[in-house]
């Protein structure tokens, strides 16, 4: 069976990038999310993919780009242009899939999505690219919350996880 859960990383507004680039490096995080998505599938924008280190692809793992740009290739890549395209060339694959970002593409999986891993950042930053307050949506519910830890880069974080209420009144 397949389980769509949205990972990502989030300041106070809810923000997730500036310019193509993480709001922070926090590398507690970047743990966790390797621990979670190795062997696994991740599914994310052509901008995501490039703002990668060398815009390579993450090892071990199945990379999929959802992209309208029908000449985009990247090697060690799934690319994909439609929401039918990814379905399809997913259709088969039974386990759990991560939408990785960004903005776009969460928003566009997010209908898929029955979990949701969010390490909140304690600090407003400069962005430009937003997750919509999970807090505030109906049909999410916070199911856990770790304590509030500092990072070795001096960062406060900590992790949380939504679940979505399958009968949530609209």
């Amino acid at each position: 069976m397949q389980e769509w859960i949205i990972i990502a990383s989030a300041d106070n507004n809810w923000g997730i990038g500036y310019k193509n680039r993480l709001l922070a490096r926090v590398p507690e995080d970047m743990k966790s999310v390797s621990e979670k998505t190795k062997g696994k599938v991740i599914v994310m924008g052509r901008k995501t993919l490039e703002s990668f280190p060398s815009g390579k692809p993450l090892p071990d793992r199945l990379n999929v780009v959802l992209t309208r740009d029908i000449n985009y290739s990247a090697e060690g890549a799934l690319i994909v242009h439609s929401i039918e395209e990814l379905m399809e060339a997913l259709r088969d694959y039974q386990g759990e899939i991560y939408v990785f970002g960004g903005g776009s593409i969460y928003m566009q999986l997010m209908p898929y999505c029955l979990r949701a891993y969010i390490t909140r950042l304690q600090h407003e930053f400069p962005a430009d690219t937003y997750l919509p307050c999970f807090d505030n949506l109906n049909e999410w519910e916070l199911v856990y919350s770790s304590d509030w830890k500092t990072s070795k880069t001096g960062i406060c974080y900590k992790f949380t996880e939504y679940k979505r209420v399958q009968n949530a009144n609209k």
